[in-house]
This record gives structure tokens, sequence and C-alpha cells, in this order.
């Protein structure tokens, strides 16, 4: 069997070509990083814990009619997706002012937002992932206003289900991001990953503003037992999925 073709890597994951040129093979590494790639480190098994996360929270929205690139999880490290064409922008959802929303304005951490919040970056380390306005998108010709409208719509259908679902699990939805991309026929499909890296994770379980964080942040803020964190969000994850297949 000939060795995968490497396509992309990114700071968290490997993409491989296949045989079928509409499907990509990703890989999940262990690697850490914060403040775009300033801090850079190891979360030992985030790699497997993120692929698992991933796959059947996109396997959950799929079944809800959110179209995703997921087809399958083809090992603890590997999903296996649709080929798309990444749109380079990452859209973020707020429900809790957390993060750098409470850095930019006068917002509290831990203030709850009268309404979703949805905000556009681009993805470009070199500028620091700066926020757009909707404009400045349509100016640079990023996306399509059909598409931006098409972005944020499902956006906000997607923070509605998650929020219900890791309401299940006793975990708040602060924020987190979303990337989508184009398939072969255009259709505008969900992309990426959804787990502790790309969304903010409160623990209801737990009064402490510290040992609430189950996410990223324990990693960003060194507040240590980052491996912890994210093996408690999967327990919490499988354990509502499996209750789900059984009602």
């Amino acid at each position: 069997m000939s060795t995968p073709s490497k396509l992309y890597e990114g700071k968290a994951k490997i993409v491989y070509a296949t045989e079928n040129l509409q499907e990509y093979l990703t890989y999940f590494k262990d690697d850490a990083t914060a403040f775009n790639a300033l801090k850079k480190g190891t979360i030992m098994g985030k790699g497997e814990i993120n692929c698992t996360i991933s796959s059947a929270l996109l396997n959950y929205l799929g079944s809800k009619g959110i179209k995703t690139h997921f087809l399958a999880q083809k090992s603890e490290r590997e999903m296996l997706v649709k080929a798309v064409q990444i749109i380079p922008l990452e859209v973020v959802v707020r429900n809790i002012a957390a993060g750098s929303l409470c850095k930019q304005t006068t917002l509290l951490e831990g203030q709850k937002l009268p309404f979703p919040l949805v905000e556009f970056y681009l993805k470009n380390d070199d500028l620091g992932d700066p926020l757009l306005t909707v404009d400045r998108l349509n100016i640079m010709n990023i996306a399509t206003v059909e598409q931006i409208n098409q972005l944020k719509d499902n956006a906000l259908k997607i923070n509605q289900y998650l929020i219900e679902f890791f309401g299940s699990c006793d975990i708040t939805l602060v924020d987190f991001k979303l990337e989508f991309g184009l398939d072969f026929e255009g259709n505008l499909l969900l992309a990426d990953e959804i787990s502790p890296d790309t969304c903010r994770l409160w623990d209801n379980l737990e009064q402490d503003i510290e040992k609430r964080v189950l996410d990223k942040d324990r990693f960003r803020r060194d507040l240590g037992k980052v491996e912890s964190a994210y093996q408690q969000v999967q327990k919490r994850v499988l354990t509502q999925i499996e209750k789900l297949k059984n009602t």
C-alpha cells in the first residue's frame, strides 16, 4: 500500500489525500498551540480525544440536518472527510463573554450575552487572525453575500444544537469556533473539528472559576490538569451520545 500524500499540516491536524479525489484523511496531533502559535506544547492523548469528540459531534449535527464534511472515524486519531476547499474564515459564536471579547470590550468574563454573537475572523496567522466586518468581507471577496448569510444561519443553528447537547452533559457552551468549506459541487459544509480545542466549555458541576474550565484555556492560562479536562469532556459527550441512541 502506498504512503498517503500529505496535502497540508496545520497546528493540530495533518490532511492526507486518499485514492478517492473527493475524500481526505485527517490525522489529529497531540500538539497544542495558543496565541497564534506563540505558545507551544503537547497535550498527551489530545489527538485521540479530539478526533473521537469531533466525530461524535459532527455525526450528531449531521443527524440534525447540518451538512458536514464528516464521513467516518477510521481510527483513534484519523477521520475520513469529504474533500472541501476551506473558506479562509473562522466563524466564532459567543454566548457568554470570555477571552478576547472581554479584552476588547467593557464586558466582564461570565456575563451572559443578550443574544448569540456571530463574528468572522480572517484565517491569517501573519495578520493575527483579525476580526472582519461584513463590509470588509464583501470588499475582500472572501465570500459572497449569500454565503455570509448562510454561514451565520448555520452557525446559529449549530449553536442551538450544541447548547442543548452540552447542557445535557452538564457543560456550558461559552463560545466556539467553526470552519466551513465548499465541496466539489459547491455545497457549503461544516468542516474542521468541534472539540475542547475549538470550544470554550465550563463545567456546570464546578463553582470554582478555574476548576470549571474544561477546554484549551487550561493550556493557555497554565491551569494544569489539561489532559484530565479533555478526558472529562470526552467521557460526558460519549455518555450522552449513548443515551440518545437508546432513546
